[in-house]
């Protein structure tokens, strides 16, 4: 009998580790994707001679997508250090927070870029806009480009939250459940 729980013990041990790599290593993916969002987005610069130069800087939506993705590397990078720090590893709802409150933030500026796609890519014929695409197609493409690679780093930041919401909430017991027999007396 006791044998069985050291090997649960050492089992769940492998696993949180394990679990600590996979974070560890979501982490640092995101950093690269997140700089390669800013650098696209930032070069991101057009000339056309009917309607001038168009550049990230015009939007700012995508002022918005660069400073999520700063934040995001910049997180990801010490977030990841932390992690590997035993007195940090103990701060569960520290990780839990800052992973939820990081992944809002990306939500919010895929959603502010992805407008500003729609606009660029459909225009809005009732307010008397026109699709800009079809003038600046190699603006939209790296626009598109940077906002597939920012979803993939809301991606790996939205699995590290619901992992930090694991490591949170393990430590509490599951809620109790009424057995049927208890059920049936109260009745």
């Amino acid at each position: 009998m006791r044998r069985s729980n050291i090997d649960d013990s050492t089992s769940e041990k492998n696993s949180m580790l394990m679990l600590k790599i996979f974070d560890s290593s979501l982490r640092l993916i995101s950093v690269p994707l997140s700089v390669a969002t800013i650098w696209i987005t930032v070069t991101n610069k057009e000339d056309n001679t009917s309607y001038g130069v168009l550049k990230y800087s015009n939007f700012s939506g995508l002022k918005y997508m660069v400073f999520v993705s700063a934040l995001c590397a910049a997180y990801a990078i010490v977030a990841a250090v932390c992690s590997w720090v035993r007195f940090l590893v103990t701060k569960a709802w520290i990780f839990f927070i800052s992973d939820q409150v990081v992944a809002y933030l990306m939500v919010t500026s895929i959603a502010a870029t992805m407008e500003i796609y729609y606009l660029a890519y459909n225009g809005a014929k009732e307010d008397s806009w026109s699709q800009a695409c079809s003038s600046y197609g190699k603006f939209c493409s790296r626009v598109k480009l940077a906002l597939i690679l920012h979803f993939i780093t809301f991606l790996c930041f939205f699995i590290l939250a619901v992992i930090s919401a694991f490591r949170a909430f393990i430590v509490f017991d599951p809620p109790s459940v009424i057995s049927q027999d208890v059920d049936e007396v109260r009745h």
